[in-house]
């Protein structure tokens, strides 16, 4: 049995700091988090997540989006339109790619604290569809105290007077 906070502690980074990081980056971030521990995820959870075929697929769909909505303002309007478009459809593809490597860490996460610690973690569905890769990494945070929670407590001795 593994230690309950070895994930935390592999993907060490506060909710806040990811989003913060985020922001800094112009929404890249995620991206490198995801790519830099979606391998240690797997290797303690012993779950396959997604292959790295589906994060450069994110990368890819993220940036070239960004490439495509900041076009040249020198093409004609039709030009732009299609680029537009195309730009919204990568977009929209990216999250898609997002959502599901969300709802498969979800899942391993899941399995994994019943199997190893056996503590039932909650996750919501709407909040891993909404917050993708914050709530996957709040959830990693919470693990051990949810662990904590979950745990029988000592009867508490009573004192009759």
């Amino acid at each position: 049995m593994s230690d309950v906070s070895e994930l935390r502690n592999t993907t060490h980074t506060g909710t806040l700091n990811l989003v913060l990081l985020t922001l800094a980056t112009a929404g890249l971030f995620p991206l490198m988090w995801i790519y830099r521990h979606n391998k240690n995820i797997e290797r303690i959870t012993g779950a396959v997540i997604v292959s790295d075929v589906h994060l450069i697929w994110m990368a890819v769909c993220a940036g070239l989006s960004g490439s495509f909505a900041n076009s040249d303002d020198a093409l004609d309007p039709y030009a732009k339109l299609v680029l537009a478009v195309i730009a919204m459809v990568l977009s929209i593809a990216s999250a898609v790619l997002y959502v599901v490597w969300a709802f498969k860490t979800k899942a391993a996460l899941q399995a994994y604290a019943q199997r190893e610690h056996n503590v039932t973690l909650k996750m919501n569905g709407f909040y891993t569809f909404l917050f993708t890769v914050y709530y996957i990494n709040y959830c990693i945070n919470d693990l051990p105290e949810a662990a904590m929670r979950q745990q029988p407590q000592a009867p508490s001795e009573h004192m009759d007077a």
